[in-house]
């Protein structure tokens, strides 16, 4: 029974898409993208009728890529459609080179490229991509919504959802006057998210400690201000550039609760009292503020409603981890969802997504929480500050802290036999120069077979278009033989040295697929 309206109020669109996505931002389109490569027709729709907006721009807009985002970007052929990272260097990197080039930060402590030993991480191959990149809301946008309108995907902008109405087959969603079907919805719709309201999911966490400040600003005399991060006794400033500010005070998020209108005379009293100076501002003209509240919800799915990105979690942008958060939903969710509709999933897959996402969602969270703690203008943070910072200049410490911000420890506990299964698979390089990140563009997973064994093959073969079989040997293969990968990159089998156990590819690849039998 398809979804249908009680009134004929509504302007009804006769199409049924597989999935209607609210919220046109970068996880929205990312994911879209994923459910179109795998031949799902998808409905974006997008409330703000531009996709322009100074906020997205920069320096407003800047975003730092993790490690494992650019590796989803690199295995869909949209990693060198980015171009800011080519020509702009990250705000959190100094102008020093070698050992003493700051490369990140934590609570505002930095952390520099020769305190850390990249050989603790065994599995990153030389031919790796960037453990991070500087890049822009806006030209995240613009690639994912080239990508997803060349894959077929509609993007409807100018189009709030304003209630939905979910059956046992698919759901109605309104946006005004407009009515739309689809047999799966996800709200990919931001911190403020309208299906997550709707939807009933309970959204627990903590409340803010901070209200914080994005402007752009004009300075009489900004030779009173120190330029870069500025932690003080009575809050933070950041001076990325000339005129753009962002700062931090501690009033537990009233100010922006409180829903006052952002003023020249506000941010200049603010900004004397953080800077205990008497700086003067001349002309406001972009503010925003935003808080360090953290939530999440307790389920990423109820019934065909599905929330991904800032509508599942929230948190302080300190140490800039939300956009890959999202990005990680969007990946998992995309295949899981796209097999669902296709009748190809094995019992479970859906419910995967939020087994496996909901836990690193709690990891981030508690990485903001951390950072907000020793940034707070006490005794109490000040001195766990020094020892952060002192431990952050130690090479254990460093090449910890990098792991974390970078995402390199990002993993999920699907057992296994192999300290690999779980986690990204190594970027193996043929003899013939290809990667593996070259085989992944259409989205398939990946039975990678350096041994050339006819057992696995046969085995692919019996999950049609599923599995991929790729043979051939690699310059590294790490001691392994045989990989599977799931289309999400993530290693779901390995097997080393000795003759692949068919029994245990042949169990985690039933967990992750269903054979071409098993699929009438």
């Amino acid at each position: 029974m398809k979804a249908t309206l009680k009134s004929n109020k509504y302007a009804q669109h006769s199409s049924i898409y597989d999935v209607i996505i609210s919220g046109a931002g970068p996880v929205g389109l990312f994911l879209a993208c994923e459910l179109a490569l795998a031949k799902c027709s998808v409905l974006i729709l997008e409330k703000a009728e531009s996709p322009n907006s100074p906020l997205k721009q920069l320096p407003f807009g800047i975003r730092g890529l993790s490690a494992p985002t650019i590796e989803a970007l690199y295995r869909r052929g949209l990693l060198n459609e980015l171009e800011i990272h080519k020509r702009l260097k990250s705000p959190h990197q100094n102008a020093g080179q070698g050992a003493r080039r700051q490369v990140g930060h934590f609570a505002g402590i930095p952390f520099y490229e020769g305190d850390i030993d990249t050989s603790q991480w065994k599995y990153r191959l030389p031919g790796s991509t960037e453990t991070s990149l500087i890049s822009e809301m806006q030209e995240l946008e613009t690639v994912f919504t080239r990508r997803a309108e060349a894959l077929g995907v509609v993007i409807s902008r100018g189009l709030a959802i304003t209630n939905f109405h979910q059956t046992t087959d698919g759901v109605t969603v309104q946006s005004g006057n407009q009515s739309f079907n689809g047999k799966w919805l996800v709200g990919c719709d931001g911190s403020r998210s309208v299906v997550r309201k709707l939807g009933g999911f309970e959204f627990a966490g903590t409340e803010s400690e901070f209200t914080g400040y994005t402007t752009r600003v004009d300075i009489a005399d900004p030779e009173k201000l120190n330029s870069g991060r500025n932690v003080t006794p009575t809050g933070m400033y950041l001076q990325s550039q000339p005129g753009y500010l962002m700062m931090q005070d501690f009033d537990a998020g009233a100010f922006h609760n409180s829903k006052k209108p952002i003023t020249l005379e506000h941010v200049q009293q603010l900004l004397r009292h953080i800077s205990n100076t008497d700086v003067t501002i001349s002309a406001l003209h972009i503010a925003t503020t935003w808080t360090d509240r953290a939530r999440q919800v307790t389920t990423y799915r109820n019934g065909r409603i599905l929330l991904a990105g800032d509508a599942a979690h929230i948190h302080s942008p300190l140490g800039g981890q939300g956009l890959n958060l999202g990005l990680g939903d969007a990946l998992n969710l995309g295949w899981k969802l796209a097999a669902t509709i296709q009748k190809k999933a094995p019992e479970g897959l859906l419910d995967s997504y939020y087994t496996e996402r909901h836990p690193v969602g709690v990891q981030v969270l508690d990485w903001s929480r951390a950072q907000v703690d020793i940034m707070k203008p006490s005794p109490q943070a000040r001195a766990l500050n020094a020892i952060i910072r002192d431990l952050m200049n130690t090479r254990d410490g460093a090449t910890y802290i990098a792991g974390r911000v970078w995402g390199i420890f990002t993993h999920y506990d699907l057992g296994g036999n192999h300290p690999l299964v779980g986690y990204s698979v190594p970027n193996f390089e043929f003899e013939n120069g290809a990667t593996i990140g070259d085989l992944m563009h259409n989205g398939q997973a990946v039975l990678l077979d350096f041994d050339n064994n006819e057992a696995l093959k046969t085995l692919a073969a019996e999950y049609g278009d599923q599995i991929k079989y790729v043979s051939g040997k690699a310059k590294e293969q790490l001691g392994l033989n045989a990989v599977l990968i799931r289309p999400d990159g993530i290693i779901a089998w390995a097997s080393e040295y000795n003759e692949p156990d068919s029994s245990e590819l042949q169990k985690a690849a039933a967990r992750w697929f269903k054979t071409k039998t098993r699929q009438l």
